[in-house]
């Protein structure tokens, strides 16, 4: 990272590129509910069901099922109607039930023996993560990121888009961080999304919490960038060891989306009680709209983040779930590159 220069800016966005990679456990995903659940001709045979009946008939956990029907909506199989049941569109009834002639599901077979496919199927009913990238040997992702050679290759993987993402985060945000001092990076990786930060706003400081062995990745490429003296790390688990005090912002990036709701809304908790009143948060990342009907490419990003995390990509509305506890006034979303956007909330 030492011949980044923090003070350019990419002209173009890079969606495209990073969709074939985000979408990659999608297919698989809708594959499952062909082959192994023929959810689509359960969902024409009992029209406007509920999810939660949806859940109980297949024995499906709530995350990953969310997932796949956030999928199917945004993918324009199905659709809500007025009291919230699941209904097949047109597509949907005409091509993906198996009592259709136009019935696709044939097209489906060749990865009938795909792992990741297999994977999904567990996941549907454990609501448990497969092995990262599959790998039969291998631990989920959560497990993985302590093993320092994989958080480093993790890491690398991270910090080519966080430069990008970073840098058009931070200038998004100009306007809302003008009157703040000290930002707190929750989960923070190597710190790219800090030292986009303080490098966009001088008048900036911020503070990476990262556990091991993901804090000394942190500090050293945070030196690399000659950054040592506005971005500090301060070692712990999130979710077991204080916060560091003193901050005005608290950035959320990447971070509610590995995690179930549970811990998800743990995390939101610590955040609010790290900020003063008048305090800022940010939560960045790939964000499904409120009603849940996409983008898609966010709903496809989501398969693969259920498949290797214990979290999925979250709605506008579920963030907003997330804040209501602690009085937080949420600003609207805001889009900023590669499918990526933001929101931000005031504590009052």
């Amino acid at each position: 990272m030492s011949t980044i220069d923090l003070t350019q800016t990419p002209s173009s966005d890079p969606a495209v590129i990073l969709r074939y990679r985000d979408r990659q456990y999608a297919a698989d995903l809708i594959g499952a509910a062909i082959l192994e659940f023929d959810l689509f001709s359960f969902l024409n045979q009992n029209g406007g069901i509920s999810f939660d009946a949806v859940c109980t008939h297949f024995s499906w956990q709530h995350r990953p099922a969310d997932v796949l029907i956030t999928l199917c909506r945004a993918s324009g199989f199905v659709t809500s109607n007025s009291d919230g049941g699941i209904e097949l569109t047109p597509v949907g009834r005409e091509f993906l039930t198996a009592d259709s002639q136009w019935y696709l599901g044939p097209y489906y077979q060749p990865i009938a023996d795909s792992p990741v496919r297999k994977d999904f199927v567990s996941i549907l009913k454990t609501g448990k993560p497969a092995n990262w990238q599959a790998k039969s040997d291998g631990a989920d992702w959560h497990e993985s990121m302590k093993d320092p050679d994989f958080a480093r290759s993790f890491t690398d993987l991270m910090n080519c888009r966080g430069i990008t993402f970073g840098q058009k985060l931070a200038a998004a945000v100009s306007e809302q961080v003008a009157g703040y001092s000290h930002m707190l990076d929750v989960g923070g990786g190597s710190g790219i999304y800090s030292s986009t930060m303080v490098a966009r706003h001088p008048h900036l400081r911020a503070t990476v919490l990262e556990q091991p062995p993901v804090d000394t990745i942190a500090r050293r490429e945070i030196a690399n960038l000659g950054l040592g003296d506005q971005v500090a790390v301060h070692s712990g688990d999130m979710f077991r060891d204080p916060w560091p005090g003193d901050v005005d912002i608290v950035l959320l990036s990447n971070v509610l989306h590995d995690w179930d709701i549970a811990e998800a809304q743990q995390i939101v908790d610590r955040a609010s009680d790290a900020l003063p009143t008048g305090g800022l948060l940010i939560i960045h990342g790939a964000i499904i709209n409120a009603k849940k009907t996409g983008p898609l490419p966010v709903a496809e990003y989501s398969a693969l983040l259920m498949n290797i995390t214990q979290g999925k990509c979250y709605s506008v509305a579920e963030y907003g779930d997330f804040l209501r506890p602690h009085g937080f006034e949420l600003q609207p979303y805001q889009a900023t590159t590669g499918d990526r956007g933001f929101l931000t909330a005031t504590k009052r």
